[in-house]
């Protein structure tokens, strides 16, 4: 008889032999190990491509910027408790949507479209001075954060321009710096292969906007019909909306995101880096 996905998720019944192992069981014979969560939020910020960090308010690294994040309670999941300490630190709501579509990872914010995924571990001894600390780092992409105002442990949230981390300011605690480097790198490279620019924009918006959205990703300047013929040939990347918003000089169309989630060719950052004169651009 096949299970259902919500039987999958649960352990399977103890047996007595179980419970008797149980019984006797001491966890203090091993070290002790603390979960936490940290969370990158990238967005687009006065055309840059910003991060959300909150600046912590007690020690260790009192005044220190750091990413939003705390540790997992005994009675919740990772994901709950990502969602938790985000709204608790920064006043930002994003959860994980039950519904969303697991190929893309497509998830519910208070902002509109947004993407939300499990990055990766950081474990090295020594990475938190309190204590052996693992922590299971989460990505989002967000159109719009909002207001972050600072809360809980964090003494205000600010979002920070990445062209600044990527050179040593602001000084940040922890190993956050590696986390952020990271993750920057993870949206850069799937900016090449998926629609997950769309997740930085808010609907509905014009190919001139989502360009802007690579151009802040990738640090690079692309051509903007070279651009806007490779956008338009993936079908199901943009849908346009039958709207058109004067840009000053003329009309241009309007889009909404589409259905597709991988882009078929790839927007590949060495491919793209073509500028209007034909020289060779600024690389990463």
């Amino acid at each position: 008889m096949s299970e259902n996905p919500g039987d999958l998720a649960a352990p399977p019944p103890l047996t007595d032999e179980d419970r008797a192992f149980l019984a006797t069981y001491d966890p203090r014979k091993y070290p002790s190990v603390a979960v936490t969560v940290d969370i990158v939020i990238l967005t687009i910020h006065r055309g840059e491509l910003s991060v959300l960090l909150v600046r912590r308010g007690v020690p260790p690294y009192r005044g220190l910027w750091a990413l939003p994040g705390g540790y997992v309670r005994p009675d919740e999941d990772l994901g709950t408790a990502a969602a938790r300490e985000l709204h608790e630190e920064t006043g930002v709501a994003m959860t994980e949507s039950p519904a969303a579509d697991a190929r893309d990872g497509r998830a519910e914010s208070g902002s509109g479209g947004a993407y939300l995924e499990q990055l990766r571990t950081y474990g090295a001894p020594g990475r938190d001075p309190r204590m052996r600390t693992v922590s299971v780092a989460y990505l989002a992409l967000v159109a719009d954060v909002g207001e972050p105002k600072g809360g809980d442990d964090a003494a205000e949230a600010w979002l920070w321009p990445v062209a600044g981390i990527e050179q040593g300011r602001p000084r940040l605690a922890f190993d956050h710096a590696q986390i952020i480097r990271d993750a920057v790198e993870r949206a850069r490279s799937k900016l090449e292969y998926t629609s997950l620019a769309t997740s930085l924009l808010p609907e509905p918006f014009t190919i001139g906007d989502l360009r802007r959205v690579y151009e802040a990703v990738w640090g690079v300047r692309l051509h903007p019909a070279n651009f806007r013929r490779k956008v338009l040939a993936t079908p199901g990347f943009v849908v346009p909306t039958g709207q058109r918003v004067s840009t000053g000089r003329g009309w241009t169309e309007l889009y909404r995101r589409g259905a597709t989630t991988t882009l078929h060719p790839a927007l590949l950052r060495r491919s793209q880096l073509t500028t209007e004169d034909g020289d060779e651009p600024d690389t990463l």
